[in-house]
């Protein structure tokens, strides 16, 4: 195995092996605590142009499969997909910029793997590293905040002074406009599962394979727009819906999907939206975006829904948030708004609706891919709000 580095923007280096391809590769670093589920987490497309640092030690045991992937659905030319659309010769594309790990599995044990995770690095030409201090990672990732980072193997291992520079020189996620690179180019249909009972716009931001497959479960059929539809493709579907999802990048950079979004609030749609669609929405209602120092990355983060007082086991991945706190009420062009969920442990606002119901998103993922199903009834939500609206 060749010798790979870290290199963290502060100037801390971390020496370890080559895992994956061997090259360079620069992006944001950020760490996930997630125990299990890196084949869903390295497909996600909220990931794009990160470094993913894993907190668990031990990674690659269960391999890679054709079917766990969470990108399968970008950049397609078929234009209708059954409820069932799985391609089994499809293992999803790798959205991370780079993985670093502490124990890379040897050897795969799990009966549905087709190749194991360093064959699918290489495959793709992500590179990543193993066998470095992971905690001593997080620590300063913790202290000091997210960093522009790099991963250098093989021959790209050059001084440190040179892989520095080459660090610094990269833009900051702050500001990226990054939804355009991970959105389809076309727009496609994923059929309900059985009779459909509804039909929802979705606008893909960044959108994750399971989140459609948990609506087409539901009756609902799903229409998957470009991150650059406009009003008159929405109301052209004659939707009962409207659909935010996830997806990479600076939400102060979307100016379009805030705009789409307020007319599709305008016309009287009923709306919901996840994790980036969540700082989509809060913009369109007229709260700002800030950039945490971390971010929530993992499967195992607590939220709190303020009016219960009951907290949901969630599924995260973010580095921006909405400004506000528990309780907050505030008006909007589209009748009075409130924060209707924040993070049981830093009181990061979560989650935000209008009060009338006819509008609401989560920071969190409620499609859980990988992760638990605590939220998955924010889809029933969602059909019940276009019920009502229909009825």
């Amino acid at each position: 195995m060749s010798k790979a580095v870290l290199v963290l923007e502060n100037g801390n280096i971390h020496t370890g092996r080559s895992f994956g391809a061997e090259g360079v590769t620069l992006g944001e670093a950020v760490f996930c605590t997630a125990m299990t589920g890196y084949q869903e987490m390295l497909t996600d497309p909220s990931y794009h142009k990160q470094i993913v640092i894993s907190t668990a030690p031990q990674i690659g045991n269960t391999g890679w499969n054709t079917e766990d992937g969470e990108s399968l659905l970008g950049k397609r030319s078929q234009v209708r997909w059954s409820a069932d659309f799985i391609d089994h010769k499809d293992p999803g594309k790798i959205w991370v910029a780079g993985y670093a790990v502490r124990n890379p599995t040897v050897r795969v044990s799990n009966w549905r793997a087709t190749s194991s995770l360093e064959d699918e690095l290489i495959a793709q030409g992500v590179v990543g590293i193993g066998g470095i201090d992971t905690r001593a990672v997080v620590r300063q990732l913790r202290e000091v905040g997210a960093m522009r980072a790099g991963i250098f193997s093989g021959a790209a291992v050059t001084t440190a002074e040179d892989m520095l520079a080459q660090v610094r020189a990269q833009s900051p996620m702050a500001g990226a406009d990054l939804a355009a690179e991970v959105s389809t180019e076309d727009s496609y249909v994923v059929e309900a599962a059985g009779e459909p009972k509804f039909r929802v716009a979705a606008l893909d931001l960044g959108i994750k394979a399971n989140t459609p497959r948990m609506l087409a479960a539901r009756g609902v059929e799903v229409h998957i727009l470009p991150s650059d539809a406009t009003i008159d493709d929405v109301l052209a579907i004659e939707p009962d819906g409207f659909f935010l999802s996830n997806g990479p990048g600076d939400p102060a950079t979307a100016d379009g999907a805030v705009a789409l979004t307020r007319a599709v609030l305008k016309a009287g749609l009923p709306t919901f939206g996840i994790c980036f669609g969540n700082q989509i929405l809060g913009r369109a209602l007229g709260l700002k975006t800030y950039k945490l120092k971390f971010g929530h990355r993992g499967i195992n983060i607590p939220v709190l829904d303020v009016a219960t007082g009951a907290v949901a086991i969630t599924s995260q991945n973010h580095g921006f948030a909405l400004e506000g706190e528990a309780g907050d009420e505030f008006d909007t062009d589209f009748g009075r708004g409130r924060v209707s969920h924040v993070c049981a442990n830093d009181g990061v606002v979560e989650g935000i609706e209008l009060i009338d119901g006819s509008a609401f998103s989560v920071q969190y993922h409620p499609e859980a891919a990988s992760g638990p199903h605590d939220a998955a009834n924010l889809f029933d939500k969602f059909v019940a709000a276009m019920e009502g609206t229909k009825s």
